[in-house]
């Protein structure tokens, strides 16, 4: 009997638990969408994937200019969440829960500006974890932009090293309930298969060694929110978008990490995306740059549709599409839909599974 994808509220964030999961899809959509009913604009792709077997978290933002805090904020909100699958999983007879004690089943999937919040978190994952190295990395990066010359590299540090303390402290808590969760199940559900204590694997900071398909992305700054002219002033009094979008890449560049990476661009999408987009193809699918990856065209896929396509509202067998590409009817057959873009995101996740087990073996 097929499963019903139904959300509950956990922490700040919205849970639909698979009883018998692939692993665990952690959502970050766009704009307004993202943040308000994302399980009701999102609906048609969320059901895909749920359906695809993966238990479903969407994260929810705050429109802000700081994108470092709400990075923050997000990464924490993980750890809060973690624990919880757990627990419902452990609590429901029949539901399996061994995928989601080690961190490396969980992936990121972002819908424009929700990938840039993504790419922070890439980024943070690569800062050294001696605090001299930390900091030398920090520095080096901020001196090498010419943008940022609004805030200065100790302010950065501080921010940075207080999250990181937070972030540590609250994932070694998460990893705490888990332990508490499978040994409870343990002692009250002796019937049952549980894994011992000791295969709980939730041990690292940040996102390192997760997968990330990014839907659409951008690399958003402040004259995307406000008028040019009034952004310009608002970036020199140092009030703008944190961190600027040409930091922002230059973190990518140096974090080396997006080794697992899909992404999906759609051909009418030609000004919200399209210049991340194409700092993407031109950073890791050419062969002359240095953060070139030969698996990168593998994970590229291109779909008809504009900047709205991965949008869709399901009612019986249609969903209503977001009219913003003639190359996409307003109302489409699922079938039609999950052919021409849907099964893309699930294939993608398939195969960044498999080449992290690829890369879990070398």
């Amino acid at each position: 009997m097929k499963t019903e994808m139904k959300f509950v509220p956990v922490s700040h964030s919205w849970l639909a638990v698979n009883p018998h999961p692939k692993g665990v899809v952690q959502f970050i959509g766009g704009a307004f969408f993202g943040t308000f009913f994302p399980m009701f604009f999102y609906r048609s792709l969320l059901q895909t994937i749920f359906d695809h077997g993966y238990t479903i978290v969407i994260y929810p933002f705050n429109f802000t200019f700081d994108h470092y805090a709400e990075a923050g904020f997000l990464i924490r909100e993980q750890y809060n969440v973690i624990p919880e699958i757990v627990r419902i999983a452990t609590q429901n007879p029949g539901y399996e829960f061994t995928k989601y004690i080690d961190d490396k089943n969980y992936y990121w999937l972002g819908h424009s500006i929700g990938c840039k919040y993504i790419s922070l978190l890439e980024g943070f994952s690569a800062l050294p974890e001696n605090s001299e190295a930390r900091d030398k990395f920090i520095r080096d990066l901020i001196t090498e932009n010419p943008e940022t010359k609004t805030f200065t590299a100790d302010a950065v540090i501080a921010d940075v090293e207080a999250l990181i303390n937070q972030v540590r402290r609250d994932y070694i808590q998460a990893k705490k309930l888990v332990e508490y969760y499978i040994r409870k199940a343990h002692q009250t559900l002796n019937q049952r298969i549980i894994p011992t204590v000791q295969e709980a694997t939730i041990s690292r900071i940040f996102i390192k060694g997760q997968a990330s398909v990014l839907l659409a992305p951008v690399n958003s700054g402040t004259d995307s929110a406000i008028p040019k002219p009034l952004a310009a002033i608002v970036d020199a009094l140092g009030l703008g978008v944190k961190p600027t979008p040409s930091l922002t890449f230059d973190l990518i560049k140096k974090a080396k990490l997006f080794n697992l990476l899909g992404l999906i661009a759609f051909n009418d999408d030609k000004k919200l995306a399209f210049n991340t987009v194409e700092w993407f193809d031109n950073t890791y699918g050419k062969e002359n740059s240095s953060n070139y990856h030969p698996d990168y065209q593998d994970f590229r896929f291109t779909r008809n549709g504009g900047h709205l396509r991965p949008l869709g509202i399901r009612s019986g067998n249609v969903v209503f599409n977001f009219p913003d590409s003639f190359q996409v009817p307003v109302i489409e057959p699922i079938e039609r839909r999950i052919l021409d873009f849907e099964k893309y995101v699930t294939n993608l996740l398939s195969s960044l599974e498999q080449k992290r087990r690829e890369k879990d073996k070398e």
